[in-house]
């Protein structure tokens, strides 16, 4: 088991249960979308952002976007710190067929896999990369240069870095820029783009709308 400080919340019971497997916190069910109409656990989500900070840790497909969405709605935005799951496609052994999406759920990955989403989450297992004031962080201009965001293709390359870093396609820009501060270097960022280039054949310099 391993011991943190925040309030981890998920979808569903099963999740709570596989999490309560894992980590020795307080663990939260928002009972999927049944969150929204309630006022009394939504107070106490907030109570536990305001004393000890909250991770989110949903689903990665559309459904968990909208609850992680909506969380990010009610709580200050700065007690909140994201954890995300990648897209494995399968179905849960309880269910008789796999979710709309097909994607697994937080009760259907590894436990492997939710300990690397803390780690990339800078939640578990932190490495110190040199000196943090000269750490050379990866900026949105270091995106836009380098084809992931801004340019005619950039989803499409988007994708494929968030894929090659085991992080759900839906992830935003903004969400993908601090989880490659918190686990990767400049350089290894950087490896990770000249990876995309060759298979997309080198940068695209064309703006998109």
């Amino acid at each position: 088991m391993i011991k943190i400080e925040q309030a981890v919340i998920v979808e569903g019971k099963y999740d709570k249960i596989k999490l309560e497997s894992i980590l020795d916190t307080v663990i939260i069910a928002t009972d999927g979308f049944g969150i929204f109409k309630n006022r009394e656990k939504q107070k106490f989500i907030r109570t536990l952002a305001e004393k000890r900070g909250i991770l989110i840790l949903t689903d990665s497909d559309s459904a968990g976007f909208v609850i992680r969405s909506f969380l990010s709605g009610i709580v200050n935005p700065d007690s909140i710190t994201h954890v995300y799951i990648p897209d494995i496609f399968g179905k849960e052994k309880r269910k008789s067929e796999p979710s709309k999406e097909g994607k697994l759920g937080v009760e259907g990955v590894k436990t492997e896999v939710i300990l690397e989403a803390f780690k990339k989450a800078g939640i578990i297992g932190k490495e110190t990369d040199g000196n943090a004031s000269e750490r050379r962080e990866v900026t949105k201009t270091d995106l836009y240069e380098d084809g992931i965001s801004g340019k005619s293709n950039s989803n499409l390359k988007r994708r494929a870095l968030l894929k090659n870093l085991g992080l759900p396609e839906r992830t935003s820009a903004n969400s993908m820029l601090k989880i490659i501060n918190t686990f990767l270097s400049y350089e290894a960022y950087k490896n990770a783009v000249s990876l995309i280039d060759a298979q997309f054949g080198g940068k695209d310099d064309e703006k998109s709308n």
